[in-house]
């Protein structure tokens, strides 16, 4: 079978292996989808947290089920299933919790171990999800938006706060549409024009604003010197990050979505003064994944898909990936 690594920053080799064989309790994939997302396009840079290399990548999958044993899920042969693709050891202080999104022991797909990025993988029946229901496309992207449902979740949004998004990425843009269905206001930051276009065009913000020298003023003016209730960084850029408690109101939340690399420094008496909660955000749970399952119907998928190549074709086009200038918002590949 064919399979491709990463076998360092800014390598990708295509190669094959026999299938994989499966342990008790786990299932057999054919891998159908597989998108991309800002974790491998940061591997792929040798500037993603949690990693070695080599790495399979791919943990935004969609498969269909070629072996299976007897399960209480009662999934079966044939099956479409969607991955939850974060092994956790339902042990540790933060499992026992409930927040097996944070687990001590954690292992993601293409992270800590290798992922999707091969035609056929192995995977525990536990992280499957029924979605026969679903497109190929809907499945491969319920991945990236249960990560924004997770973070609405810990930010407990309510139905009319004014809420401010900076990054339009894919993990940004699910976070801003799902806070629509919420019920809140949204107001997309972004140093991206064309990202901020999109936004307001197929997403249907409420509010764009670029992020200049001007961007905080502009969002006191939209929200009548108030600022956002709640916000959230999905850029993972650290001059972003840093800057985001100031697009908060007093008594806000501010969610770090988004995973810079090293160190973040924020003035104490300006965060002091709002008595900011600052939260992070990471990964998402099996609720999260459910009910991106029942509400992707509402998603703009057609638009959101921008560019779709054969894993055959993926090591001659990712570097294309990186770049704003190509308009690309989610790429997949399909095997």
């Amino acid at each position: 079978m064919k399979y491709i690594t990463c076998e360092k920053p800014g390598t990708f080799t295509l190669k094959d292996k026999e299938a994989p064989v499966p342990n008790p309790n786990e299932a057999t994939l054919k891998i159908k989808r597989v998108g991309i997302c800002g974790t491998d396009l940061h591997a792929y840079g040798g500037n993603q947290a949690f990693f070695k290399y080599p790495r399979i990548l791919g943990h935004e999958l969609a498969a269909e089920i070629i072996e299976i044993g007897s399960n209480e899920k009662g999934l079966k042969k044939g099956d479409k299933v969607v991955v939850m693709p974060y092994v956790s050891c339902n042990n540790c202080v933060a499992c026992k919790t409930g927040k097996t999104n944070c687990c001590t022991n954690i292992k993601v797909l293409g992270v800590h171990t290798d992922g999707g990025m091969q035609e056929i993988i192995t995977v525990p029946i536990d992280l499957l999800l029924p979605a026969n229901n679903l497109s190929l496309e809907q499945m491969a992207i319920v991945e990236p938006l249960a990560i924004g449902a997770h973070a609405l979740r810990r930010a407990q949004i309510t139905k009319g706060e004014t809420v401010a998004v900076i990054g339009c990425g894919p993990i940004g843009i699910g976070i801003m549409k799902l806070a629509q269905l919420q019920g809140a206001k949204v107001i997309a930051i972004d140093v991206n024009q064309q990202r901020l276009d999109y936004a307001k065009e197929k997403i249907g913000v409420d509010f764009i604003v670029k992020a200049d020298e001007d961007a905080v003023a502009k969002v006191n003016k939209i929200t009548n010197n108030d600022l956002a209730t709640a916000v959230f960084d999905a850029s993972g850029n650290k001059f972003a990050l840093e800057s985001g408690p100031n697009y908060m109101a007093h008594g806000g939340r501010y969610v770090l979505v988004g995973l810079s690399k090293g160190d973040l420094t924020f003035n104490h008496p300006a965060i002091h003064a709002k008595e900011s909660t600052i939260m992070c955000s990471r990964n998402a749970t099996l609720a999260d994944f459910e009910y991106i399952i029942h509400v992707i119907d509402q998603f703009p998928i057609a638009s959101f898909v921008t560019h779709t190549v054969p894993y055959t074709e993926m090591i001659a086009n990712f570097d294309s990936w990186l770049k704003p200038e190509t308009g690309v918002i989610k790429a997949m590949v399909t095997f």
